[in-house]
């Protein structure tokens, strides 16, 4: 068995990776990523059997010939682990292995797929037959008995149970090769968490923190938010809601629940998933400050890259460095995380087996795609009674959910005892409306400049940078700001953080920003100006109003539609559905009531109940284990090719993930970041510490950004050799210090 191999030596290495050692390592890592939802002996065999093609006299030879010049082996491996886990009574869940490079495919299509690639090599799968009864001695003639029952009686159940499975192996064979190629003598996984300590230390820095600050107005109810919350986390497993008004603290109340619920019934994980990355940075920020200790590896984890690792062009081992969340509270966005539950490739799904028997906290919940709704809800559901996760649903306006089918009859619990008597404590702000006539983006500028601290929230980072500039040209410098995504997170916080430094100091202050502001983003401007938007927009940005509750009269929140403003295509109906209900002589966003109608009414309108809507096509696609459909939508019969538009999809278009060294601090830290993009150019195995490094200087660019002339030629690609969708590219072009990347550009960036 010694002769057999599975990877040949790393660079600069003579040690050659042992086929037998390769089957066991990633066996055994797959079933204890899998033993917390019941699937550990599936996932133990799934992993033993997933490269036992390997054992083939041809693959051998192959990889004896490529070794020295590390090309791949370019010999079927897959197909006979496939084989024997589909015969031997493993069924559809054969189809982990058979995707555990390509990905998985829809599987009605498997028993042919694996079979046509055996009849292509039949000399292959004779001579790694006969190696079998060495590899696996133990190896049982049935493994049907080892699927819970229940993943065989419901067809949703099962296909969330495959998806968990199939994480929990790919992410053990990516650690194992990894280890491996990193000359390590065992895979690096980090040990469970202390809930019970991280618990007491967040519990003891946050009373440090709040007897540091002195008491506000709204002080006390924050308090009280916190301690209904605590008292809610002894409760069993299963849905929460916490309905708090903007302002109550929602960040720490939500982040101290998560942790005492996971202390309470021995979960592995938090993690908290937001619209934004701007609210992953500042909701990273907050739990460090709680959770991270000196000396000791970092607690809090910040997900929001967009590289494509599954990408052929990304690199031959690009997948070995993509994110698992290996941590013990991750921060990530709703991109991430439910585009990476309704993934297909090894990559990208890595980490799901993650969200079994953990707590998910979902930050400003209404900002969910509504197409999306019913795959979304529905996983949650399946997480939540089958896999043993707890779901909180966090925002100031809870959309409907269980007017929706795949929410009706989940219990759920609300954290606040009394949120409507909170809701009217909790009242800061005043609305008033400019609709008609409308207003141009110039006469806003001019109406903000007039105070002596004014927010304006616009619908697209060109409106934004349309204000910006008419303050540019007029204010003294450190009054006026701007905030978009064209800078990169690290930018945009200490924009933030300058801001308020100036609000502290009741210094003049101006600053215009997209969307991303108002989720959760800890801001108090007396005055805000918040073009026409969905409901749920509006009354998230009147949250950075008086946000502290200061002004005896309240804060100002002006609603205007600008004459020459844009805003994205999804916005139409739901603004309509906003006029609908709110307005003037109508009712104001922090109407309860009025909200809980316009939900339903933007769901009647949206036709999300309708069999042919493509969230409810999506589920029809999932009730029959078509992952390829899932993914990236079903076969067009005209053209042969999948239709991307009923796919799944968080964000309708793929950005460009764009590094930009420009937007750090000082000279020496930009040199540092380039030096460290160079080092990643160069890597065989890309290092994913390297990458969460780059993060912070990480933005997102709109696929039309691409169309424009001479952008191209501006971006450098970091992994792979082409710049494209989905890729990690370096920016070399212009970057401003007030808005981030200068793309001279033309109408309607949109804000992703």
């Amino acid at each position: 068995m010694s002769s057999l191999w599975a990877h040949s030596p790393a660079p600069g290495s003579s040690r050659w990776h042992s086929l037998v050692d390769h089957l066991r390592s990633t066996a055994e890592l797959a079933r204890r990523f899998a033993v917390p939802f019941g699937g550990g002996d599936v996932a133990y065999w799934l992993g033993a059997l997933h490269d036992v093609g390997k054992a083939a006299c041809a693959w051998q030879d192959k990889l004896a010939a490529v070794a020295p010049t590390g090309r791949p082996v370019g010999i079927d491996h897959k197909s006979l682990g496939t084989r024997i886990a589909f015969e031997r009574g493993l069924g559809a869940f054969a189809g982990a292995v058979f995707g555990h490079h390509g990905g998985l495919i829809d599987s009605p299509n498997l028993r042919e797929a694996f079979r046509r690639r055996l009849s292509d090599a039949p000399d292959n799968v004779a001579s790694a037959e006969r190696e079998l009864p060495g590899l696996l001695p133990d190896l049982p003639e049935r493994l049907d008995h080892l699927v819970p029952a229940d993943w065989r009686a419901d067809p949703l159940v099962g296909e969330m149970a495959l998806r968990l499975c199939y994480s929990a192996l790919v992410d053990a064979d990516s650690l194992d090769t990894s280890a491996h190629f990193q000359g390590l003598a065992s895979p690096r996984v980090r040990p469970d968490a202390d809930f019970g300590h991280l618990y007491k230390l967040f519990e003891q820095r946050r009373h440090d923190e709040l007897a540091g600050r002195g008491g506000t107005p709204i002080g006390s109810l924050r308090e009280r938010v916190y301690t209904d919350c605590l008292a809610a986390a002894e409760r069993d497993r299963g849905v929460f809601r916490l309905g708090a008004p903007t302002g109550a603290g929602k960040t720490l109340a939500s982040g101290g629940f998560a942790l005492r619920h996971a202390e309470k019934h021995g979960l592995r994980r938090v993690i908290v998933a937001v619209p934004f990355l701007t609210v992953t940075e500042q909701n990273a920020a907050v739990y460090r400050r709680l959770l991270d200790e000196d000396d000791v590896e970092p607690v809090v984890l910040e997900h929001h890259s967009q590289a494509d690792f599954d990408d052929p062009k990304a690199g031959r081992w690009a997948r070995l460095a993509a994110e698992n969340w290996d941590g013990p509270f991750v921060v990530t966005t709703f991109v991430r995380l439910f585009e990476s539950l309704y993934a297909r490739k090894p990559s990208a799904m890595r980490r799901v087996h993650r969200l079994a028997h953990s707590v998910i906290v979902l930050d400003e919940v209404q900002a969910l795609p509504h197409a999306m709704l019913a795959p979304i809800l529905d996983g949650l559901r399946l997480l939540v009674r089958h896999f043993g996760a707890t779901v909180l649903l966090s925002s100031a306006t809870q959309p409907s959910f269980w007017a929706l089918d795949e929410f009706k009859g989940v219990p759920c619990t609300d954290l606040i005892h009394d949120t409507p008597k909170l809701v009217s404590d909790l009242r800061r702000v005043r609305y008033e409306w400019q609709l008609d006539p409308k207003p141009t983006l110039a006469d806003i500028a001019d109406q903000a400049a007039s105070e002596a601290a004014a927010l304006v929230v616009v619908n697209t980072t060109a409106d934004a940078k349309a204000v910006f500039d008419q303050w540019r040209d007029t204010e003294p410098d450190g009054v006026a700001w701007h905030l978009s995504t064209r800078m990169c997170p690290h930018h945009r916080r200490r924009v933030l953080e300058k801001v308020r430094a100036r609000l502290n100091r009741s210094e003049r202050v101006l600053l215009v920003a997209t969307q991303l502001i108002e989720a959760g983003v800890d801001v108090d401007f007396p005055v805000v100006f918040r073009a026409m938007a969905p409901a749920d927009s509006l009354l998230q940005a009147a949250g950075r109003a008086n946000r502290e509750g200061r002004m005896p009269d309240g804060g100002r929140v002006v609603v205007f539609a600008p004459e020459d403003g844009g805003q994205p295509p999804t916005y139409k109906t739901l603004v309509g559905c906003t006029g609908r209900q709110f307005g003037p002589d109508k009712a104001d966003p922090d109407d309860t009531e009025a909200l809980g109608r316009y939900y339903r009414n933007v769901y009647d309108v949206l036709n999300l109940a309708d069999g042919q809507h493509v969230g409810k096509r999506i589920q029809h696609a999932r009730g029959r284990w078509q992952f390829e459909t899932v993914a990236e939508g079903p076969m067009d019969a005209s053209t042969k090719r999948r239709d991307r538009r009923l796919a799944f999809r968080i964000i309708d278009d793929d950005g460009i993930g764009v590094v930009t060294p420009q937007g750090a601090e000082t000279p020496e830290l930009r040199r540092e970041l380039e030096q460290l993009i160079e080092e990643l150019r160069l890597a065989p195995v890309p290092d994913l510490a390297k990458l969460r490094r780059l993060q912070a200087y990480t933005t997102n660019l709109h696929p039309s950004a691409l169309r424009q002339p001479g952008v191209m030629a501006l971006m450098r690609p970091i992994l792979g050799n082409e710049v494209r969708r989905g890729v990690l590219v370096e920016w070399v072009g212009e970057y401003d210090d007030a808005i981030g990347i200068s793309l001279d550009p033309k109408p309607e960036q949109f804000v992703l």
